[in-house]
């Protein structure tokens, strides 16, 4: 099964706050149509935690589209080999770090009238194994209409093997490592977790 969530709300979706996009995240969990906990987990689910919502981790960023596409073959957790191509490029400064994000287009979704627009973000950093899930997170992302575009990592949630060995996930390339720590989004998993905490600092 393929691990990420299309019902989440990509970036470009202004309608959403950062805390109207993670309380979209409690009811997709909470909702057994939806959710990837496995069934006991579901029982007992209250929230996901997250990071406190730090305007810190909303920034600017410019998009660079990649014109000579090649396509590529994702690592999974699985033998699963989902075919991508690298569509652009983010550049950004993070609290005075010059940063890089590569954006990824999946070639099966590109082809599907409702997810054609959709882009895919893995990323790892310097929280993960400690207060993020070892494996890397991911964001969710829209083909842009113009080269700057806000990038808000309070939008980063966990892949679905994070909480349920059934999913097939795709592994963060390694240019995709960002050295520093994003401690926003959301934590690792601890089974019926209670925390939530979005006010804004």
């Amino acid at each position: 099964m393929c691990c990420f969530s299309l019902c989440v709300y990509a970036q470009e979706d202004s309608l959403f706050t950062s805390q109207g996009y993670q309380e979209h995240l409690n009811e997709e969990f909470a909702n057994k149509d939806t959710s990837p906990l496995i069934d006991e987990d579901l029982e007992n689910f209250k929230s996901l935690d997250f990071f406190e919502i730090d305007s810190a981790y909303i920034v600017k960023a410019t998009f660079h589209k990649i014109e000579s596409q090649v396509t590529f073959v994702m690592p999974t957790t699985t033998e699963r080999k989902p075919i991508y191509v690298k569509y652009g490029e983010l550049n950004f400064i993070l609290k005075g770090k010059e940063l890089k994000l590569n954006v990824y287009q999946s070639q099966r979704l590109s082809v599907d009238p409702q997810y054609k627009d959709y882009l895919f973000i893995p990323f790892t950093d310097l929280t993960n194994g400690e207060t993020t899930y070892g494996g890397g997170r991911y964001l969710d992302f829209k083909i842009p209409q113009k080269s700057e575009v806000i990038l808000d990592f309070n939008r980063a949630y966990n892949p679905y093997c994070a909480y349920n060995g059934v999913y097939s996930c795709p592994i963060p390339p390694e240019e995709n490592d960002l050295p520093v720590k994003i401690e926003a989004g959301v934590k690792k998993y601890k089974k019926h977790s209670v925390k939530k905490n979005n006010s804004v600092k």
